[in-house]
């Protein structure tokens, strides 16, 4: 897909169960968060309860994630009110991706900055253990985590977060095309794997692989 929205309630519990599983089979000690997907919390807090409790109910994550400020202040509550714990995302929202109408950094203007600092507060006094602060200034996160006494997770949000997240397909640099500025490229996956499938498809026609040693 080329934004989140397609992704459907179902897909996220089929991957997340992988992603739990994994969890468990190492050291059980991961956070696993998952999103709930456009149009899974929007329509009402009942539906967004039900939703996130079918999340919980199917695989054995530690909390949902959702998008929005003040907006959806009465939907964390409620959810977090029956147990089940929420995560917070403020500045680039990629749920609100047509309504931007772009990926570009949130929160420069002044007004925006404001909102966005209110809007972290109600996301904590509504019951938020958390909040990711997504391609917003440098300056603005630092004020954010210092405003909060709840934890803010930096992507593309500068050094003074409390956390820092990125993509993982970003980090091992599986995506040639891809190269935003916040992303720090760890290894070049797609070069190693398309080296790789090259030299395979090579030794195959060359009628090098298998060797005697590779076969019975």
């Amino acid at each position: 897909h080329n934004t989140t929205l397609p992704i459907t309630i179902e897909e996220m519990i089929y991957h997340a169960k992988a992603v739990v599983r994994g969890v468990q089979a190492e050291t059980g000690r991961a956070m696993v968060v998952i999103d709930m997907p456009f149009m899974s919390y929007q329509l009402s807090s009942e539906e967004a309860l039900r939703n996130a409790g079918k999340i919980m109910k199917e695989h054995e994550c530690d909390a949902v994630k959702l998008e929005g400020g003040r907006l959806i202040a009465e939907t964390i509550k409620r959810i977090t009110d029956v147990g089940i714990p929420v995560m917070g995302h403020l500045g680039l929202m990629p749920q609100s991706i047509y309504k931007y109408g772009s990926y570009k950094v949130r929160a420069r203007e002044e007004s925006e900055a404001e909102e966005l600092l209110e809007d972290a507060r109600i996301v904590e006094q509504s019951g938020a253990f958390a909040v990711v602060l997504e391609k917003i200034p440098t300056k603005l996160a630092a004020e954010v985590s210092r405003s909060l006494t709840i934890p803010t997770i930096g992507i593309g949000a500068g050094v003074e977060c409390d956390g820092q997240v990125l993509v993982i397909n970003d980090i091992l640099g599986l995506n040639r095309e891809f190269h935003p500025r916040f992303v720090r490229q760890y290894t070049d996956l797609n070069t190693v794997i398309g080296d790789a499938v090259r030299q395979y498809v090579s030794d195959v026609k060359e009628r090098s692989f298998p060797s005697i040693d590779e076969s019975y």
